[in-house]
């Protein structure tokens, strides 16, 4: 019994490959298992079977085929949707590919007229138009899962308005933020993440449809009615370019990359906010994992995981970009290599998101340590510049003096500016006076800076409300 019988999946062993009319013998079955595509592109058939339908609609109104032909092809293509929804009808996966497949079925339910279903029509801009429509359905899924997450962000956040920590460059100790302002960087990652998704779908609303193999079709076809009921804006403007182009899986791929790319970012820092020597977070039990020799360990391996498939999604990308540099006009058959990197990345962010957004909802945030690690490490260096500024001293100049009084503490091992007395700030500008303790301290420090995107709570509030309504309607 062979794996699709065994699947109760209908064979077509009957049915010829497509292309088989000038050969006087059918291909090797280990070629037919070399070339097929059918295990990637069965995602596409209920992407295929709209197209289809559209497509013969379009003949039928063109008179090129007869309304009952038509009739007969509409109701086949809804009885083989309806069975693979239901599970009555299951893939046969020795068919070339899901578009062999389904016009396949359909000629085996409904007979000659079956076989009209691709008149004026190539598998080249088949396929083109199958994953147009197939990314118009995934991509707003995707953005759906991003804006969840920007909420799940955004949320946390919130709650932590006042949570003092340190912000880094370089990773050493800059200027002290929140743990919301630091989260709500992650947001606005994403953010961005979602609207790039929008720009590329832009790029994909014409339909390529009717291009035929590369020179469109000596048939009275109507591509513009078929993209208009299809929910395309137009209609791709040339032939040779629509069948050959493949930039839209290199835009969403790449779009794939930045965003995996920031999650790795995020991932980066929660495995050594995780860390004993920081102790800002603790993640669930149910997200991390332990040693098979160290019993005390709770490692972060679902952040490590996010990480380490970022070169899944860089592959992906790298894949595509490397199938397509040689390639001539038109269609070549390396582009069937295309779909596998497009889907394995799309998947690979889907699911990065959904358990990064569950690792992050059912953290614990060590407030007590984030604010300790204000503490020393002189943080407060740039508001003693802005503090001397106030008081009329030129910021290059400003920028020096601090400097000195942070060679002053370090050679008298003390590790922070405040740490020092007036008289001996004093020594280094007559400026400095009493009031400057109360203006470096790390929670003045952050609340002073109110300037737009700045750490205060007024702007982080701002932030935040910016972010929720981000995310109304979009979740």
């Amino acid at each position: 019994m062979s794996k699709n019988e065994a699947h109760g999946a209908i064979t077509h062993d009957n049915h010829a490959a497509l292309w088989h009319g000038r050969f006087a013998e059918g291909p090797d079955a280990a070629a037919v298992e070399f070339e097929t595509s059918i295990y990637v592109d069965e995602r596409m058939a209920f992407d295929d079977i709209q197209g289809s339908k559209a497509h013969a609609q379009m003949l039928c109104n063109q008179k090129i085929i007869s309304p009952k032909e038509n009739e007969e092809i509409q109701q086949g293509l809804s009885s083989i949707e309806s069975d693979l929804k239901s599970g009555k009808l299951l893939i046969d996966y020795s068919a070339e590919d899901i578009h062999s497949f389904i016009e396949a079925t359909l000629t085996d339910r409904i007979g000659e007229s079956g076989r009209k279903l691709h008149t004026g029509r190539s598998r080249n801009d088949q396929i083109a138009l199958d994953e147009r429509l197939y990314l118009r359905r995934a991509i707003p899924d995707l953005q759906k899962t991003i804006a969840s997450v920007i909420k799940t962000l955004t949320d946390i956040a919130i709650q932590h308005k006042e949570t003092l920590l340190t912000g880094y460059t370089h990773m050493q100790h800059a200027q002290p933020v929140t743990l919301c302002h630091h989260l709500c960087a992650w947001a606005w990652m994403l953010v961005r993440d979602w609207q790039r998704l929008s720009d590329s779908l832009k790029r994909i609303s014409t339909s390529p449809l009717g291009s035929g193999a590369l020179a469109g079709s000596g048939l009275n076809l109507d591509r513009e009615s078929v993209a208009k009921d299809l929910g395309f804006e137009g209609v791709t403007e040339n032939s040779l370019d629509s069948v050959s182009d493949r930039d839209y899986c290199i835009e969403f791929t790449s779009d794939f990359s930045i965003l995996q790319m920031h999650l790795s970012r995020m991932c980066e820092e929660i495995v050594y906010w995780s860390t004993t020597e920081f102790g800002f977070v603790e993640l669930s039990e149910k997200w991390s994992t332990g040693s098979s020799i160290m019993p005390q360990k709770k490692n972060p391996d679902f952040a490590e995981l996010i990480r380490g498939r970022t070169g899944r999604v860089y592959g992906s990308l790298f894949n595509l970009l490397t199938m397509m540099k040689g390639l001539p006009l038109s269609y070549n058959r390396d582009m069937q290599e295309d779909k596998a990197p497009l889907f394995e990345a799309l998947d690979c962010v889907k699911a990065n998101l959904t358990v990064f957004q569950e690792m992050v909802s059912t953290a614990k945030w060590n407030t007590q340590k984030m604010a300790l690690s204000c503490e020393g490490g002189f943080a407060n260096a740039t508001d003693v510049a802005d503090y001397l500024v106030t008081k009329g001293m030129p910021f290059r100049n400003a920028h020096s003096v601090a400097a000195q009084c942070v060679r002053l503490a370090l050679d008298t091992k003390r590790s922070a500016i405040e740490e020092l007395s007036l008289s001996e700030l004093k020594s280094i500008s007559p400026l400095f006076e009493e009031d400057l303790f109360k203006k470096i301290t790390s929670h003045a420090c952050m609340s002073a800076r109110k300037t737009t995107g700045g750490p205060s709570p007024v702007q982080t509030e701002k932030q935040c409300k910016k972010l929720l309504e981000f995310c109304e309607g979009k979740c």
